[in-house]
């Protein structure tokens, strides 16, 4: 089953601002939250699917890559969206709520406690023409941040566990009510002395000093799709920095680096080569061995040949990121003339000079070479 674009999800046209999509989506959390809808299975996925717009569209480069690429340039290693859990939904975008609900998911304790979440890696990877046309998988080491093994991210000694903040009672917020001329007005503000977690830790870990987080190092692999093209970014979800004491994991930002191919020049989907045919090749005919994506390709050039033809092997390009076809690889013939003769290299073109089938006589046939680019790069 096909994805929905994100905009029809959310009610909103391309051209909306960053204000408008934020609105929207208040809008339809609001009109599916769990607690509005209990048991409704239905309301619950379309909640998380509200989510995962946001999630895209409220991010300025997600959304460009979007825009651009569609759904096919949110994956490369699987994108968050799709498997946000009702957890890190209210962590990543509770206060958008307002205050429209007064308990948190399931009845349970205020979403208004703050969970900490990791910072985002960035990474990049150097790929070749055949990985951009064949899509590739990448192994990369990462150091990172990691859940602490001590205290399995709590912070908190082994055999302890931490307890409910005092000054908040576990809520992450304190509340403040002070009285002005229009009557009394409250405000909630983060507990400073939990920092927004709810908890306190007495007995900290000696491995992370009660952080739940250490210095560590992971391989992750990385599926870049064929198609994507130099200065892509891909979002790996949950593979960045992770969060302190049990805190939602950053993402990793992938930044698509394309080698020069020695042979090939890319240009869009399409792939271009200079061939370069003797003179005796191009008037009586030949066949040459060409470069391509799949490896040695071998092409006939008819007698006759002009200098400037161009050859088009049709899907011998890149594929489109998007899966709409695939690019040509156009091969552009070009006849080599000496730069030394032999004498008698000189006596046999002397011949040659002033014969009539040697004189240029070009037709409605033989296009300019501003006609050639017209027909192969409209």
């Amino acid at each position: 089953m096909s994805k929905r674009d994100y905009y029809d999800i959310l009610g909103v046209g391309k051209s909306a601002s960053a204000d408008e999509i934020k609105k929207a989506y208040r809008k339809m959390a609001i009109k599916f939250h769990p607690d509005k809808n209990p048991d409704d299975k239905k309301a619950e996925e379309n909640f998380k699917e509200a989510a995962e717009a946001y999630e895209v569209l409220s991010n300025e480069d997600k959304r460009a890559r979007y825009d651009r690429f569609g759904h096919e340039g949110m994956r490369g290693g699987g994108h968050g969206g799709s498997h946000m859990s009702m957890d890190d939904i209210f962590s990543h975008f509770g206060d958008i709520f307002g205050g429209a609900f007064g308990g948190g998911f399931g009845g349970g304790q205020s979403t208004r406690r703050r969970v900490n979440r990791g910072s985002n890696l960035r990474v990049k990877v150097k790929l070749t023409l055949h990985d951009v046309a064949n899509g590739v998988e990448k192994k990369i080491k990462l150091n990172k941040y990691k859940e602490c093994d001590g205290c399995h991210g709590s912070g908190a000694e082994k055999g302890s566990t931490p307890s409910t903040c005092t000054t908040c009672h576990g809520q992450g917020q304190v509340t403040r009510v002070t009285n002005t001329f229009l009557g009394q007005m409250q405000t909630a503000s983060t507990c400073p002395q939990c920092g927004g977690s709810g908890e306190q830790i007495t007995n900290k870990c000696k491995e992370c000093h009660g952080n739940g987080i250490v210095k560590g190092e992971e391989v992750v692999s990385i599926n870049i799709p064929a198609g994507v093209a130099d200065g892509m970014q891909l979002s790996i979800s949950g593979k960045g920095n992770a969060g302190a004491r049990g805190g939602v994991p950053g993402d990793l930002i992938v930044l698509v680096e394309e080698k020069e191919d020695p042979e090939l020049l890319r240009d869009g989907n399409n792939l271009l080569y200079d061939l370069y045919v003797n003179f005796a090749d191009a008037a009586l005919g030949t066949t040459c061995e060409i470069p391509t994506i799949d490896g040695k390709a071998r092409i006939k050039i008819g007698a006759g040949t002009q200098g400037g033809k161009v050859l088009r092997l049709k899907g011998k390009g890149i594929p489109d990121v998007n899966g709409y076809g695939r690019g040509d690889l156009l091969v552009n013939v070009n006849i080599w003339t000496p730069r030394e003769l032999s004498k008698e290299e000189k006596s046999i073109i002397e011949k040659f000079r002033k014969s009539k089938n040697f004189k240029p006589n070009p037709t409605s046939k033989d296009k300019s070479y501003f006609d050639r680019m017209r027909e192969f790069f409209s």
